[in-house]
């Protein structure tokens, strides 16, 4: 297709990013002109979709579709992907490749096993699947610790220099994380654990979390040039919006199967963002 402009044409090849800034600077714009759709309207619409799909009030196609909901997922990880990716360089896509084999090895331990986490049965299709694994996991599992790692390293001031420092807290984050993933899914059906718990989660689940977060953050904290993330986090004011999008996602779906220490866990994450200047209040406006 073409257009004219000024005595020429332009195609729409002309329009698109022909090398990694001109895509960076598009895919930043996208992302800050949207960002409450992002941020705010799709976990809030996410919430009221998986509630009502879990109490049965939507229809067959819709109720827990996997399409819908990984799109969502996808979307809502935006504000992240933008964030971090100017400061990928090949370390970092190797860390990241290292990663994601980590991710679905130490899943089809657990679906095998029980172990680190417990024996648990997935209730709910997340997608494809291979060997009893989602193949949309990483999806799931890296943006939680590239969340708490970035989020500590924020909160963490000139203390996040040092690496023993970052590990030590970066690792409990994760693990607070999940104290509010996990509840909300197994009310939602998304996966049951065999033996019962803190919300229907067994402490050993807690403590596979505390496992998968040491090698996972190690392996993160030895692939990020820290320096340049540092530079970004302050340069770019969305690159927690998944977080904020985790917060009200997580938090609403507890409140409504009335979990209230991981309600209070997500609102702990909250504070943190708003002290971290991660979260403003502009950021609930539709105009925004």
């Amino acid at each position: 297709m073409k257009e004219a402009h000024g005595g020429g044409t332009t195609t729409l090849r002309d329009r698109l990013p022909s090398n990694r800034p001109e895509f960076e600077a598009a895919f930043d714009a996208t992302v800050r002109e949207n960002r409450f759709t992002i941020a705010v309207l799709f976990p809030a619409v996410g919430a009221v979709t998986l509630v009502a799909s879990a109490e049965g009030l939507l229809p067959e196609p819709l109720a827990f579709n996997p399409w819908l909901l990984l799109f969502g997922v996808l979307v809502m990880r935006s504000p992240l992907v933008g964030g971090v990716l100017p400061v990928f360089d090949g370390r970092a896509v190797a860390g990241l490749g290292l990663l994601t084999a980590y991710t679905y090895a130490i899943e089809a331990a657990g679906v095998l096993t029980g172990i680190p986490y417990g024996e648990f049965t997935y209730g709910v299709s997340l997608g494809p699947m291979v060997g009893g694994v989602p193949v949309a996991l990483p999806v799931f599992f890296i943006p939680l610790v590239v969340n708490a790692y970035l989020l500590c390293i924020l909160l963490l001031g000139k203390s996040a220099s040092l690496r023993a420092v970052r590990l030590a807290v970066v690792v409990p984050t994760v693990v607070a994380m999940d104290i509010v993933l996990d509840p909300g899914a197994v009310a939602l059906g998304f996966w049951a654990f065999a033996e019962g718990g803190f919300y229907g989660v067994p402490l050993s689940n807690y403590a596979g979390w505390a496992l998968s977060a040491v090698v996972a953050v190690v392996l993160l904290d030895l692939s990020l040039d820290r320096d340049a993330l540092v530079r970004r986090l302050v340069s770019c004011e969305f690159v927690l919006d998944d977080m904020v999008s985790f917060v009200i996602l997580w938090g609403a779906i507890n409140v409504w199967f009335w979990n209230p220490v991981s309600v209070l866990v997500a609102v702990a994450f909250g504070v943190g963002l708003v002290r971290a200047d991660s979260f403003d209040s502009s950021l609930l406006d539709p105009r925004y």
